[in-house]
C-alpha cells in the first residue's frame, strides 16, 4: 500500500524577509551597473577603479544579484502556484509583469527622444520596429536589441513560468514537485552533455539549479524538512556551482587593468544568498513581520526595470552638468530618484493597470458556458 501524500505544515503566509531579500538582489545588480561595470570610461573622464577602487572591485560581483533573483523566484513562484489553475497562474503573471515593463520601455523611449532633441548622446537606439518588438518582452528572440537592458532576465523568467504552467496542468503535489525538480536537473545534465541549444532554450541549463533550489526550499517551508529534500537541494547546488563557471566566463572579458571575477568568490557569494533565502524561508526569519520589507518588495520590480536604462543615463547627465560631482554622489542621487520613480510606477501603473488587466483577463479566460449570454437585439 503506497504511503500517504505528505500534508502541508504551513499555509501560504506572507514571508516579509523574502521581500527584503528581493530588494537586496536589486541593489546588487544596481551596484554592478553603477559602480562595478568594467566598461572603459563608463563615467566619462572619471575612472571608477581609480576613484573608488575598493567599491568598484566589490560591486564587480553585483551581477550575481540576477542569480539571487532566480533563486528567490523558484521559491516564490512555487508558493504562488499552489492552489491555482494554469489560467489563474497565467493571469497573475501577465498582470504582475507587463504593466510596469511597458511603462519602463515607454519611459526609455521618451528619454531617447528627448536626448535626440537636446542633441545628447543616447546609449539606446530605438525605432518603431524595435519598440514594438520590445513590448512583447522577448526582443532578443525576435532579433532586436533590448530597449530596457535587464529585459533578458524577464525572458528567462518567462520560460520558467512556462515550465510551471505545464506542471500546473498535471496538478501540484509534494511528490509531483519533487519529481519535477529531479527531472529538471537530469534534463539540464543531458542538455549540457548533448550541447543542444534547442534543449537549452527550454531547460535553462545555466539557471536550473537556482530555480530548483528555490522550489526545494519552498517544499521545506510548506511540508517540513526531510533527508530527501536536503539531498535534492545539495544536488541542485552542486549542479549550479558547476555551471556557474559559464556565467563567470561571460564576465571575465575585461579591459586591461581590470581584475577578472573569481569563480570561488562567486560561489561563496551565491552560497551566502542561498543561506539567506533558507533563513527567510525555513529558518528563524520566517516569523519576521516588519512592514518596511513589504514596501521594499513592492518597489523592487519597477526599480529593477528603471535603474539601468534610466538611472545610469541620469547619473551620467548629473556628471555632465556638474563635473565636480563624482560617481558616488551621482549614484546616490540617481538611485534615490529611481526609487522615487519606482514608487510612482508601482502606485500609478502596477496597482491600477495591473488590477484592471487581471480583472479583464480573468473574465476573458472564464469558460464560455459560465459567461453571461449576450443580450438579444431586435432585427428589422
Amino acid at each position: 500500500m503506497p504511503s500517504p501524500e505528505p500534508q502541508p505544515h504551513r499555509g501560504q503566509v506572507r514571508l516579509t524577509a523574502i521581500d527584503g531579500l528581493r530588494l537586496v538582489a536589486a541593489l546588487m545588480v544596481a551596484a554592478y551597473h553603477f559602480l562595478g561595470t568594467p566598461t572603459p570610461h563608463f563615467w566619462g573622464r572619471t575612472e571608477l577603479r581609480d576613484s573608488v577602487p575598493a567599491l568598484h572591485a566589490i560591486s564587480g560581483y553585483g551581477w550575481l544579484g540576477v542569480e539571487f533573483f532566480f533563486l528567490i523566484s523558484g521559491f516564490v513562484i512555487c508558493m504562488s502556484c499552489w492552489g491555482r489553475t494554469p489560467a489563474q497562474f497565467t493571469v497573475s503573471r501577465i498582470s504582475r509583469l507587463f504593466p510596469a515593463y511597458w511603462c519602463a520601455v515607454l519611459l526609455v523611449v521618451l528619454l531617447v527622444l528627448v536626448s535626440r532633441l537636446a542633441r545628447w548622446p543616447a546609449a539606446t537606439h530605438v525605432d518603431p520596429r524595435t519598440v514594438l518588438g520590445n513590448l512583447t518582452m522577448a526582443p532578443a528572440p525576435l532579433g532586436l536589441d533590448p530597449v530596457d537592458g535587464v529585459s533578458w532576465t524577464l525572458w528567462v523568467e518567462a520560460r520558467f513560468y512556462l515550465l510551471m504552467a505545464a506542471l500546473l496542468v498535471v496538478g501540484l503535489s509534494y511528490r509531483r514537485v519533487v519529481a519535477f525538480c529531479g527531472a529538471w536537473l537530469l534534463a539540464g545534465v543531458i542538455a549540457l552533455e548533448l550541447h543542444s541549444s534547442l534543449l537549452d532554450e527550454f531547460v535553462l541549463t545555466r539557471y536550473t539549479g537556482l530555480f530548483v533550489a528555490g522550489m526545494v526550499l519552498h517544499l521545506m517551508h510548506r511540508f517540513g524538512q526531510s533527508l530527501l529534500l536536503w539531498l535534492l537541494l545539495g544536488f541542485a547546488w552542486c549542479y549550479q556551482l558547476t555551471v556557474l563557471e559559464a556565467r563567470v566566463a561571460d564576465h571575465a572579458v575585461v579591459p586591461p587593468g581590470e581584475s577578472r571575477p573569481s569563480w570561488a568568490v562567486c560561489a561563496i557569494v551565491l552560497t551566502v544568498c542561498l543561506g539567506l533565502l533558507a533563513l527567510a524561508g525555513v529558518g528563524p526569519l520566517t516569523g519576521l513581520r516588519w512592514r518596511w520589507p513589504v514596501t521594499a518588495g513592492a518597489l523592487t520590480y519597477p526599480f529593477y526595470l528603471v535603474h539601468q536604462s534610466l538611472g545610469v543615463p541620469f547619473a551620467k547627465g548629473l556628471i555632465r552638468v556638474f563635473p565636480g560631482l563624482g560617481p558616488l554622489p551621482a549614484t546616490a542621487l540617481s538611485v534615490s530618484c529611481m526609487l522615487g520613480l519606482s514608487l510612482l510606477v508601482h502606485t500609478l501603473v502596477e496597482r491600477r493597470l495591473g488590477r484592471r488587466l487581471r480583472q479583464r483577463l480573468t473574465l476573458d479566460l472564464r469558460p464560455r458556458e459560465l459567461a453571461p449570454p449576450a443580450p438579444l437585439t431586435r432585427t428589422r
